[in-house]
């Protein structure tokens, strides 16, 4: 993950849209993205703000977390429904065992989400099936893992442009010694989280369609569209959408033809079905990016930046 980095003014760069521009745009997308560096307070407060504005515009949409793992999402629907209150909560998704962060930088958007009766997705790989991958590969994913991660054939390690990124990540943590394998496994174990929480953003679009996502994540998993957000649009495509068009009655007037009259002719509705391909729109906000991010500009490395007061 990136380094932590001392707050940063908040002035746009030249070519970023205003606060208001962002969110308007925001609001037309099926998939946000907002990428935080994870012990950072003004990131989690910048999100939360996003995540009101963006709920002002359309109370429909849901709120999609790395921080909780898929086996605890019944904890969460219990929370949300106010059968257990926030320590449970809290206790029962083993929040600081799998995540450990403070509790109160990720707070305040669950209760707001509580409050405003707002879906909470799960979306990442349990700890367990991740460290196993770290060690022993993909392949030693079983059956019983497939409850909550994608199948092998259906995780996808091939990008060249993510495994340079990640390849300079992994010879840092091992200061210039990694080896191949070890290299391939923590690729494979990256990857898994990816997929998962793409997974599980895609199956969610495909039975509620009109039904927009929030998502928040390390900065890592989204940029470039290499994480998550390529992963979605893997898993999804294009969505198709089906537009009625009726034609009028038609009516041909009489015929004569050798002293034989044919009647009018009214030819009844004809309903025919135009597919109209749509394709899927996903946005990427990096909130007080990092410099070495930030150099690369709006628009390459993600749709915008965002960045708040110290």
């Amino acid at each position: 993950m990136p380094p932590t980095v001392p707050a940063l003014v908040a002035v746009a760069p030249p070519a970023t849209p205003n606060p208001e521009a962002i969110l308007a745009d925001l609001a037309q997308a099926q998939v946000v993205y907002l990428g935080e560096t994870h012990d950072r307070p003004e990131d989690h407060a910048a999100q939360l703000t996003i995540l009101q504005a963006l709920h002002r515009q359309n109370p429909n949409l849901i709120l999609g977390l790395e921080m909780f793992q898929r086996p605890f999402q019944g904890v969460i629907d219990r929370y949300l429904a106010g059968s257990i209150d926030e320590t449970s909560l809290r206790r029962d998704t083993e929040y600081d065992e799998r995540w450990g962060f403070d509790w109160e930088l990720y707070a305040p958007l669950l209760r707001f989400a509580q409050a405003q009766g707002i879906k909470v997705l799960a979306l990442n790989t349990p700890t367990e099936i991740t460290r196993k991958v770290a060690r022993q590969g993909l392949d030693s994913i079983t059956e019983a893992d497939r409850r909550y991660v994608p199948a092998p054939a259906d995780i996808d390690t091939s990008d060249p442009g993510y495994r340079a990124f990640l390849e300079e990540i992994f010879q840092q943590s091992h200061h210039g010694h990694g080896n191949s394998a070890g290299f391939e496994n923590f690729v494979a174990a990256q990857v898994l989280w990816d997929e998962t929480m793409a997974a599980t953003i895609a199956d969610h679009l495909r039975a509620n369609p009109t039904q927009p996502v929030v998502v928040l994540m390390g900065h890592s998993h989204g940029i470039y569209g290499y994480g998550i957000p390529q992963r979605v649009q893997r898993r999804l495509g294009a969505d198709v959408v089906q537009k009625d068009v009726v034609q009028k009655d038609v009516v041909q007037k009489d015929v004569v033809q050798k002293d034989v009259v044919q009647k009018d002719v009214v030819q009844k509705d004809v309903v025919q079905k135009d597919v109209v391909q749509k394709d899927l729109v996903q946005k990427i906000v990096l909130i007080n990016p990092p410099p070495e991010f930030a150099a690369a500009g709006p628009g390459a490395i993600a749709d915008y930046f965002w960045y708040t007061s110290p």
